[in-house]
């Protein structure tokens, strides 16, 4: 897992841990989709070639190469984000397309541009979370705020093109949609940019305009990726009028983790959601606090279910995959109540985080914005389920939301199979009925479960 240490709090430029989403190999033939740009992008446009099992066959072929985006294991008091850019292999989504029109799939290269997509996309989300007819009607009113750390100047650029290709509506500043300030608030004295953390922030702002595109865009960049500052934005987006606020990021737990719950994340009525991790089994803090929703992540494949899909616990290796497990520090909510852990337990629900079933997301900034590109990773789970919350409307304004899975549990995708390593506790790390460490409760089918 990752732990802070006396490492240099931020390091320019990336730590570049390369993971494998899979053994399977497939032939690698062509590059590129070479469609063009529509509103309906994220779709097939040709009728499938092939049978429901036989797409789900080829997604399950889906294997990946990847970087971690944000730099080393932080030192103690800082925080790295979970956000990981494949850089070579073949997506779900290009095998899916693939075996739609019967050609092989194209294969995503290192530092390359993409002329179109090679993530699932708006509809693709919406459709394995039962939140089609939600995304349409719901979130108008509502304000998603986006905490991460440093400035992508390409922000609001970005964001438009994604949301153009998609046929979503424009957000910007001039509509009134989005903006983007300090940790203080500023819109004019803004962070140091970085490349990492860009990348970071493009993927939170796309997925938060997938599910939720009638919803506004608050972005809110901290100093540095130091808790306090970080905490100090999360502060500022609740002072900013934000009931939904998403956090991708997170490092090893600690003692002051106590002081910083009361400090920056004890906000009754707002939805807070947090990165469960991306170094598989073990706790890690923002994600321990007793007042956020923890937010794992799966493996989401298409498959010949009356659903339409399929989910697992996303496990790439013994140090990659997603985050969970006991808090050393944190009490455990009223609300929770499994047995084995007798504080916080990590995570109470998750949504898809696998590189190699991974999301698109359109980056321009720095070294590797290099404009379309499949990310995963837990800050693709957090950002969906901070914008499922704003789909279900404002919480009641003395609840504390990471609750409301729990009075709803028939309303959710149950995760049964897959492990994120090895515990003594076996619901810790590997899935089960019910609920379980790497998945919690399950991912969204509606709304429903993020009421109240």
């Amino acid at each position: 897992m990752r732990t802070y240490s006396t490492n240099t709090p931020h390091i320019p430029g990336r730590w570049r841990r390369i993971g494998s989403a899979a053994a399977a190999t497939t032939a690698l033939l062509i590059a590129g989709l070479g469609t063009a740009a529509h509103a309906s992008a994220d779709t097939a446009t040709a009728q499938p070639k092939a049978s429901g099992k036989a797409i789900a066959a080829a997604v399950a072929k889906a294997h990946v190469q990847y970087e971690s985006a944000c730099g080393a294991t932080p030192k103690k008091g800082f925080a790295s984000c979970n956000a990981l850019r494949v850089t070579s292999g073949t997506t779900a989504f290009q095998e899916e397309q693939a075996a739609k029109k019967g050609v092989a799939p194209a294969t995503v290269k290192p530092n390359a541009a993409s002329a179109t997509p090679t993530g699932y996309g708006p509809s693709d989300l919406r459709s394995a979370y039962g939140l089609t007819s939600a995304s349409t009607s719901g979130g108008s009113g509502q304000t998603i705020a986006i905490v991460d750390a440093y400035d992508d100047p390409n922000a609001e650029a970005d964001l438009a093109t994604y949301r153009s290709y998609y046929g979503l509506s424009a957000c910007t500043t001039a509509n009134g949609c989005f903006k983007k300030v300090s940790q203080t608030g500023s819109t004019t004295s803004l962070p140091t940019a970085d490349s990492g953390w860009a990348g970071e922030i493009s993927l939170d702002v796309d997925m938060a305009s997938a599910i939720a595109p009638n919803a506004k865009i608050l972005l809110v960049e901290a100093n540095s990726s130091s808790m306090a500052d970080l905490g100090t934005a999360v502060n500022e987006a609740v002072k900013l009028g934000a009931k939904f606020v998403s956090n991708s990021y997170g490092g090893g737990e600690s003692s002051s983790d106590t002081s910083y719950d009361s400090s920056y994340f004890n906000h009754p009525g707002v939805a807070i959601t947090v990165s469960a991790g991306d170094a598989g089994y073990g706790a890690e803090y923002p994600a321990a606090s007793k007042y956020v929703t923890a937010v794992g992540g799966t493996k989401l494949s298409k498959s010949s279910t009356t659903r339409g899909w399929t989910e697992s616990v996303w496990n790439t290796s013994s140090t990659e995959g997603t985050g969970s497990g006991c808090s050393a520090y944190d009490a455990k909510p009223t609300w929770q109540t499994d047995t084995s852990c007798t504080k916080r337990m990590i995570a109470d629900v998750s949504a898809v985080a696998d590189p190699a079933t991974g999301v698109s997301v359109y980056d321009t900034y720095g070294s590797d914005g290099t404009g379309w590109n499949t990310y995963g990773g837990t800050s693709a789970s957090a950002p969906i389920i901070a914008a499922v919350y704003a789909l279900a409307g404002t919480p009641s304004s003395s609840s504390y939301p990471a609750q409301f899975p729990y009075q709803h549990t028939s309303s959710l995708n149950d995760v049964t199979s897959g492990s994120n390593g090895t515990c003594s506790t076996s619901y810790f790390c590997t899935a089960t009925t019910g609920y379980d460490g790497p998945t919690g409760l399950g991912t969204p089918a509606g709304t429903t479960a993020f009421t109240g």
